[in-house]
């Protein structure tokens, strides 16, 4: 299969980069820069030069593919909902191409867009989103609901926290808070968890998706349903010789600032349908286990 993927030099992009081309696929990745073409070539792929955001080119790119995963997402919080609005727009476009064949589009996302309206629960592959309204993300579940009601072969990948030694996604700004405070802080019992997966089970599940997942279908890659923060803060303390505190909800936004909510919240989730459907069983070393091993030197 040709395959397009955006954002295909970034740490998710270009392990699902590796993971096609290593299971047969012919692999087209987006770069805007140099560098980026380069590691493309590198790693065996066919390289497509253009920014994310250049529509025009984005349609000419998915024109010759044979299926689509767009993992590509401006992660800057300083203008989240201009980013998210770009990727609505984004995901219109890739829709626009595809629709009227059966060629499969993966879409990332994340189980932290997910309704939780069920205190206690982890959110399952069946629940609703939240609104772009509650949370500009959302936008991006919006436009693929807008996709699957014209029929487009369509799937919902949402992420939960992705991991190995060297990339921990948000828990990266935890220890550099640590570092700035000089204590690493947990809210309340830090009973509050996250879930997880490797990269490498993520991007597996990202081919299995394009490979035979079902239209209108949303998958969860998880691996661990929830890590307790407590826990987290632990491993993460014991990695910088720090002290470990709890502090009340009160004292939250004063250490954590705007990640004040995130640790706040419950964010488990499950993959019990995802791993049925797809037949996909998590392999990768969990995330406590990729803290305790990762070089805490160079964060």
């Amino acid at each position: 299969m040709r395959v397009f993927v955006t954002g295909a030099t970034g740490f998710i992009g270009s392990a699902i980069v590796q993971e096609l081309i290593i299971t047969g696929h012919h692999v087209v990745g987006l770069s805007r820069s140099e560098a980026g073409a380069q590691a493309l070539t590198r790693a065996g792929a066919e390289v497509f030069r253009g920014d994310v955001n250049d529509l025009d080119r984005l349609r000419t790119a998915v024109e010759t593919a044979d299926g689509v995963i767009h993992v590509a997402f401006n992660h800057d919080f300083s203008n989240l909902k201009q980013h998210s609005e770009n990727d609505r727009k984004v995901i219109e476009t890739l829709g626009e191409v595809l629709a009227g064949s059966d060629r499969p589009l993966v879409i990332a996302s994340g189980t932290g867009l997910v309704a939780r309206s069920k205190t206690g629960d982890a959110a399952v592959e069946t629940d609703d989103h939240i609104t772009s309204v509650e949370f500009p993300r959302a936008a991006t579940e919006e436009a693929v609901d807008a996709l699957i009601a014209k029929g487009v072969r369509v799937m919902v990948m949402r992420l939960s926290q992705v991991h190995d030694t060297r990339h921990q996604g948000r828990i990266a700004q935890h220890i550099q808070l640590a570092r700035q405070k000089g204590r690493v802080a947990y809210v309340g019992e830090g009973n509050n968890r996250l879930a997880a997966v490797h990269v490498s089970d993520a991007v597996r599940l990202f081919r299995l998706a394009l490979e035979k997942g079902q239209a209108g279908a949303h998958y969860h890659a998880v691996g661990e349903e929830g890590v307790a923060m407590r826990d987290i803060a632990e491993v993460i303390g014991a990695g910088l010789k720090m002290s470990v505190d709890s502090i009340t909800p009160e004292e939250a936004t004063e250490y954590f600032g705007w990640l004040a909510n995130l640790a706040t919240i419950d964010l488990a989730a499950s993959s019990t349908l995802t791993r049925q459907q797809l037949g996909w069983n998590p392999t990768g070393p969990d995330l406590l286990t990729d803290l305790r091993n990762m070089d805490h030197s160079v964060t």
